[in-house]
């Protein structure tokens, strides 16, 4: 009886390490895509579809924010948030092009692109890829009430992050400026909507990977660290699954994306 137990208990170490070995070999992220998208945009469904698509690409992260500015429209975004349409906002003054519409798919924190055209976004996400902005690796693992996020070092040519006009605290000082920010994005795998008034009245639309909040979890500073977090905050009620991305720049004026993971199953 103690040998079979004990032959169940190793079976289950086994299938355990098996199961995080495939959570570790679906991270490899080599392309996060953000759609800024809206249920009272016409153009807006099928950039949808296609970011869909995007989502079951291998090493791709693609996710759904839905901006707020065309709710004047006739029908109020369901699942719009204010923080959203800042985050487009800002990139949009990293790059210094004031370009801001929707469909609007933004690839690795970078480049941009309309998000129905197919073939643009195809080219800017092979662009990014190669040039590789996307090179320091984040491993997770959770052991059902803590996610654990590794971060590798800095490669070569990553540069300190410094905030103008910003002082250094005590540990800053003795850690160096930052590199970048990890940023945790609860996620709703699928929503369907219903769209009863505006320019899609009638329509059900469904969208993929819908981000439902941006949390800072803290700064990196370029050497190899874990970050903690517990289950219940990265995957609240409502969500099926998180993101990490770290990034560089600041909430207000986000910059490139270095590395990103995502939870099994999105």
């Amino acid at each position: 009886m103690k040998r079979w137990a004990a032959s169940l208990v190793l079976a289950t170490m086994v299938l355990a390490a098996v199961s995080w070995e495939r959570a570790r070999a679906e991270q490899a992220i080599h392309s996060v895509v953000e759609l800024f998208t809206s249920q009272g945009c016409s153009s807006c469904p099928p950039a949808d579809a296609l970011l869909g698509e995007l989502a079951g690409e291998p090493g791709v992260v693609a996710l759904t924010l839905p901006v707020d500015y065309w709710d004047y429209l006739g029908w109020k975004d369901t699942l719009a948030s204010a923080s959203y349409t800042a985050r487009q906002r800002g990139y949009a003054e990293q790059r210094g092009d004031r370009q801001v519409y929707t469909p609007q798919m933004v690839i690795d924190g970078l480049r941009h692109a309309i998000g129905s055209d197919r073939k643009a976004v195809e080219a800017a996400l092979a662009a990014e890829k190669q040039a590789g902005v996307m090179s320091v690796p984040l491993t997770l693992s959770s052991d059902g009430a803590t996610v654990h996020v590794s971060v590798a070092a800095a490669p070569q040519g990553i540069n300190d992050v410094v905030q103008a006009g910003a002082a250094a605290a005590d540990d800053e000082a003795e850690k160096g400026p930052p590199k970048g920010v990890l940023w945790l994005m609860p996620v709703k795998r699928r929503e369907r909507v219903k769209i009863g008034r505006g320019e899609n009245t009638g329509r059900q639309v469904i969208y993929t990977n819908v981000v439902r909040g941006i949390m800072k979890v803290g700064k990196w500073y370029g050497r190899e660290a874990t970050f903690m977090l517990p289950q219940d905050i990265a995957r609240p009620d409502g969500c099926d699954g998180y993101v990490l991305i770290l990034q560089r720049g600041t909430g207000k004026v986000p910059g490139p994306i270095l590395g990103a993971a995502k939870s099994p199953g999105l």
